[in-house]
């Protein structure tokens, strides 16, 4: 598949993502790809290195919310066999396996101080030093790290390293939620019902027009995976035509038909929740369920302006 054609949608998300990907693509610049859950955060990584030079080595991904404090320097680096107890053979390491390609680190909020701070020096200096070997090895590597948090919280918090911020913090890709881009929903879902198509052998159509305007209603606290989820469960029992909403299993049935529409625009409910709060963007942000900084950054985005009549 082209890697433009994995970002589908006609919001103006996704054609501002498919204008710049490949601007960010050529560049050796690091990437840091933020956004919620389920958003599609390594998939757009993926389209990063397919786009890019290195898109003949390989893409090597690593999940740091899953690095034991103890296995994080054998893991991204490796070790010699011999190196300690149970190191029966070589281990190269996910840095090294990436030589030429991309590393893509991601949940990299969730690694810790240390692993941080052996993640930073491999950055600066290019350079890994395996357990056990002798000498340091130069290794190659495109950078594209991926979080769903809020890294300048963290850093405020000193639960991440400044210094890693900057340095993972030049090209970024802030992935809106699906809830935020209504207009995509169906085009995805059609694209889900596609490739379900291709790989089960069926001929199932498009969601029908009322089931539509449902999908466009609901919040996807999921977001894309959600979406993908929704309609995977529908191939278990598939319709011969059209997915209509008795063809959704019970529970996704009462998601979709009982959950409240978002019929107002994400600059609306912002709005709301500022002057529900006074004001606090703090305790706006916990209504929203998004960070504080992500509060910040709509308001200015949306322009929006505290009124002399909002409540204080």
């Amino acid at each position: 598949m082209d890697a433009l054609a994995a970002i589908q949608g006609e919001s103006s998300w996704a054609d501002t993502l498919r204008t710049y990907l490949p601007k960010v693509a050529r560049s050796q610049a690091p990437v840091l790809i933020t956004g919620e859950t389920g958003t599609g955060k390594e998939r757009i990584a993926q389209a990063v290195h397919d786009l890019s030079p290195r898109r003949r080595h390989r893409f090597v991904a690593i999940n740091c919310a899953a690095l034991p404090e103890g296995l994080i320097e054998t893991e991204l680096f490796g070790h010699e066999r011999g190196a300690f107890t149970g190191a029966v053979t070589r281990y190269d390491g996910r840095a090294a396996q990436a030589d030429g390609g991309t590393l893509f680190l991601d949940e990299i909020g969730e690694m810790s101080l240390t692993g941080q701070a052996k993640l930073l020096r491999f950055l600066e200096a290019g350079k890994i030093d395996r357990i056990g070997a002798t000498q340091e090895t130069t290794v190659d590597v495109r950078f594209v790290a991926a979080t769903n948090q809020a890294l300048e919280e963290l850093v405020a918090e000193h639960r991440f390293r400044a210094d890693l911020y900057y340095r993972l913090n030049v090209a970024r890709i802030e992935v809106d939620p699906l809830r935020a881009r209504p207009d995509d929903i169906r085009l995805l879902a059609e694209g889900f019902i596609d490739e379900l198509n291709r790989r089960d052998g069926r001929a199932v159509a498009g969601p029908d027009r009322r089931l539509a305007r449902l999908f466009e209603g609901y919040a996807w606290p999921g977001n894309v995976r959600e979406l993908r989820n929704m309609i995977e469960a529908v191939f278990i029992d598939p319709p011969e035509g059209e997915i209509t909403v008795s063809d959704l299993p019970p529970t996704f049935q009462t998601l979709i038909s009982g959950h409240r529409t978002v019929l107002s625009t994400e600059k609306d409910d912002l709005i709301e929740a500022l002057n529900r709060t006074k004001w606090n963007k703090a305790e706006a942000a916990r209504l929203l369920n998004m960070s504080r900084m992500s509060v910040y950054r709509k308001i200015e985005k949306y322009r929006i302006a505290r009124s002399p009549l909002a409540p204080r």
